[in-house]
């Protein structure tokens, strides 16, 4: 505890400690009155019961203490929480976009990483988007969490105090692969961070394709990359007009990736089941993806040809 890792460290374990102090030290007091009570007016000693007369003075104490008490641990709780909510206007601002299931971070001039890299002791103030359904945006060793809602603007902001790599986390069950959706926090030296913001690639697509438009908004580039890259479902990449092994009632066969399949795929994705990816993982589209967009995406598709 009391690390250096983010600036917010020392308010959320000061109040941790005081709360579990004070927990603690009731739960021991308590467990020992019941102990000693239970022993010394237990009913095999032939105790008699006598009617004790009320004390008011006694009744305003045992209420009177805990509400004093309640009252400073919330007032510990405010004390560490009430600067999270307070981002310098000066601070950096990077984009953090939670899908089914992978974190993507977007820096100024539409740069695009999925590792949160970031200089050290410099303010950063995180804008949290989702793609789909609720997430959490939980980073243990910086004590920050907050919700990523669809629909709602959300941020959160620490300034990094120590180098090296630290995990993000999902805090909300955001589905079947929930687990799996993690990511790098790098906080490197800032001359360091300069130059490989520099050299990180802008954000490749194609804003006037509508195919794009349609599986980027619907969250499928969560689980399918345009890159080659192996994550949740198989590529989109050099996926249309191949041939590929998959599994179906039971019975592997071969299949092209044609119109047919790929409509197959969006409205019964657990019919054919691509060799070495699980079962199960993605949901029917029928209803949320028109028939007449699957033109579109196929063209999207087409488009993305090995090279």
């Amino acid at each position: 505890m009391f690390s250096n890792a983010s600036n917010f460290v020392h308010g959320v374990d000061k109040a941790f400690l005081i709360i579990l102090g004070i927990s603690l030290f009731f739960l021991i007091l308590l467990t020992t009155l019941m102990i000693v009570f239970i022993i010394k007016y237990n009913r095999k000693k032939n105790v008699k019961a006598v009617q004790i007369k009320d004390s008011g003075w006694l009744e305003f104490t045992w209420t009177a203490i805990p509400m004093l008490l309640v009252l400073f641990m919330f007032y510990v709780g405010w004390e560490g929480f009430l600067p999270m909510r307070q981002a310098p206007k000066d601070a950096m601002v990077v984009k953090a976009i939670g899908r089914m299931w992978k974190w993507t971070f977007e820096y100024a001039g539409n740069k695009q990483s999925d590792t949160l890299v970031l200089p050290i002791s410099k303010a950063v103030k995180i804008d949290l988007v989702s793609k789909d359904v609720i997430h959490g945006f939980f980073v243990p060793a910086f004590r920050i969490k907050e919700d990523v809602v669809p629909g709602k603007n959300n941020y959160t902001w620490f300034i990094p105090g120590e180098m090296g790599d630290f995990d993000l986390l999902c805090s909300a069950y955001c589905g079947v692969s929930h687990s799996y959706m993690s990511a790098i926090i790098r906080i490197v030296p800032e001359e360091k961070f300069n130059k490989w913001l520099a050299v990180l690639p802008v954000k490749q697509q194609d804003d006037n394709n509508e195919g794009y438009k349609i599986v980027e908004s619907k969250g499928c580039l969560g689980c399918h990359s345009v890159d080659g890259k192996k994550i949740v479902g198989p590529t989109f990449k050099g996926l249309y007009g191949s041939t590929i092994d998959v599994t179906t009632d039971g019975t592997s066969h071969k299949v092209t990736v044609d119109d047919q399949y790929i409509q197959t795929s969006i409205f019964d994705p657990n019919k054919d089941i691509v060799d070495g990816f699980a079962p199960g993982i993605m949901k029917s589209y029928t209803g949320i993806i028109k028939e007449k967009d699957i033109a579109k995406i196929n063209d999207f598709l087409k488009s993305l040809k090995e090279k």
